[in-house]
């Protein structure tokens, strides 16, 4: 779940909405850590079918969840014939994508929207009959605003502004001219976002720049994520290219012959209904295959099999498959694999989800005194505010408001700070609504509040994530026909759970015609 998507090298694994796939969020990269070299995007996306010799029918795949990587994995083998089971916890689809409409306001709890960076988006909303309700970003959500000494500045996005933006001191801007003629760093799965980054551009663009946007991917910390585990766009322009100017030039011409949209050309979309309609629509097209108020207790081996102990209410039932696919958190993940692999359950314990808490809050459109003309912005850490930024939910899509009402989702806590939610609820909130009034020039108090806790929000590349995702790797080659999955691997943002999805289906055709 990305809470800020963002174009850009920034692109991580994922963003800062909840942990579907994340608000401010720049989005992953294919190489990022969990896609296989094996398993490479460079491919024809009309040719996605097992043999057709298989009679797959007989083999009974099983995914645990319904959030948006379980069943994008579903359609894909569901449309190719395969027997598919999704097990799932809630009584709807959709994971962290969860959307609700209350007096003329549409909430999206979790992202509230996608980039379009694979050509697999198009092909799923156009299979699921959903493209009349596709819709695009305003050209105004374009830009994007980084507070500064209580001031908001608009991110420059040309030469020219760059130049004129008060964003950035002249002595920072200085600074960037000596990235072209620095060195490469050692092996980059244990060098922080921020070590990388105060190298290469320093210490005044981490803080106003990579800071913020590390917090409205990820609500995450620099200090902490491993830059080529959680940016390893970012990293690639070095090590491929020798700097980031220099990649980012030549890096066009690789997007080209991959068929990939760049997150700065790649358009930002939602659905009319918002983006749980997209999730929906999927399930639809599944029907039954979906099980839901399916709480999985245990998975373990039996014989060539695998067995899904899984509750509903007060009745266990048993599922067998010959495959069983796992797109939930690792924290959920971690406690229903068997005793057995104690080792993977240590691994899937360890990565972090910092807590994060959604606040949306309804104004009189009057009352705004500022201009709404952007995606929304984002706090640094050295502004020493109590949340992490704020989307203009409103302006960016139509249908979110009544036309005499601004609608705004507010993020607090997160890696950051997490311990700002242990505070009194009442007295943060009021606190982060002065802030944000202040901020926003807002003359009078909400006329709408909903707020929303995700315990554990978007799961953290950190430091040595790749001793996790090497474990993961040993584990799948070790437990034939158990496959991991969900955006905990290869990338947080909507377009990485799509694009795994699509990896995930054809490594399980793989393993099936090897079998």
């Amino acid at each position: 779940m990305v809470i800020f998507p963002m174009s850009g090298v920034l692109s991580p694994r994922r963003r800062l909405y909840p942990p579907a796939c994340r608000p401010y969020g720049l989005e992953a990269e294919p190489e990022a850590a969990g896609f296989h070299p094996r398993h490479s995007l460079n491919r024809d996306y009309s040719k996605r079918t097992c043999k057709e010799e298989m009679d797959k029918g007989t083999i009974k795949i099983t995914i645990l969840g319904a959030g948006i990587s379980g069943l994008a994995t579903a359609f894909w083998l569901h449309q190719d014939g395969f027997d598919v089971t999704v097990l799932e916890s809630k009584n709807e689809p959709g994971g962290s994508m969860v959307t609700r409409h209350e007096d003329g306001f549409l909430i999206d709890y979790g992202p509230n929207s996608g980039l379009e960076t694979t050509p697999l988006i198009g092909k799923i909303v156009a299979a699921v009959g959903l493209e009349d309700e596709m819709i695009y970003a305003d050209e105004k959500a374009d830009k994007r605003y980084v507070l500064r000494n209580n001031q908001l500045h608009a991110l420059p996005t040309s030469p020219a502004a760059f130049l004129k933006t008060k964003l950035f001191t002249p002595k920072a801007k200085l600074r960037l001219l000596a990235e072209p003629f620095l060195g490469k760093s050692e092996e980059g799965y244990y060098q922080s976002v921020s070590e990388f980054v105060k190298r290469r551009l320093g210490r005044e663009f981490l803080d106003y720049a990579i800071n913020p946007f590390v917090a409205g991917i990820f609500a995450g910390n620099p200090d902490n994520l491993s830059v080529k585990s959680a940016f390893p766009k970012l990293y690639r322009l070095e090590e491929l290219y020798g700097g980031l100017f220099k990649g980012l030039i030549l890096g066009a011409r690789e997007r080209k012959k991959r068929a990939e949209q760049s997150k700065q050309s790649a358009r930002m979309f939602s659905f009319k209904k918002g983006m749980q309609s997209f999730p929906e629509a999927i399930a639809d097209k599944l029907g039954d295959k979906i099980k839901y108020n399916c709480n999985v207790e245990k998975v373990a081996k039996s014989g060539t099999k695998f067995k899904i102990l899984c509750k509903n209410a007060d009745k266990s039932k048993e599922f067998v498959a010959d495959i069983m696919l796992s797109t939930v958190p690792a924290y959920q993940a971690a406690a229903v694999f068997d005793d057995k692999a104690n080792k993977l359950v240590g691994h899937l314990d360890q990565i972090y989800y910092p807590p994060v808490k959604m606040l949306y809050l309804g104004f009189r459109q009057e009352a705004v005194g500022r201009p709404l003309d952007g995606f929304g912005f984002l706090i640094p850490a050295k502004e020493n505010k109590k949340f992490l930024g704020a989307i203009w939910n409103s302006t960016i899509f139509p249908y979110r408001a009544k036309s005499d009402m601004a609608a705004f989702t507010l993020f607090i806590g997160g890696a950051r700070s997490p311990e700002l939610l242990d505070n009194e609820n009442d007295k943060l909130i009021d606190n982060v609504i002065k802030e944000f009034k202040e901020i926003m020039h807002i003359n009078s108090d909400p006329v709408f509040i909903k707020e929303k806790m995700w315990p554990k929000a978007i799961p953290q590349y950190s430091l040595g994530y790749i001793e996790h995702e090497r474990y993961f790797e040993k584990f799948e080659a070790d437990n034939p026909g158990i496959f991991l999955s969900g955006n905990y691997r290869g990338g947080i943002s909507v377009g990485d759970c799509i694009k795994n999805s699509e990896l995930t289906y054809q490594r399980i055709c793989e393993y099936i015609k090897q079998k």
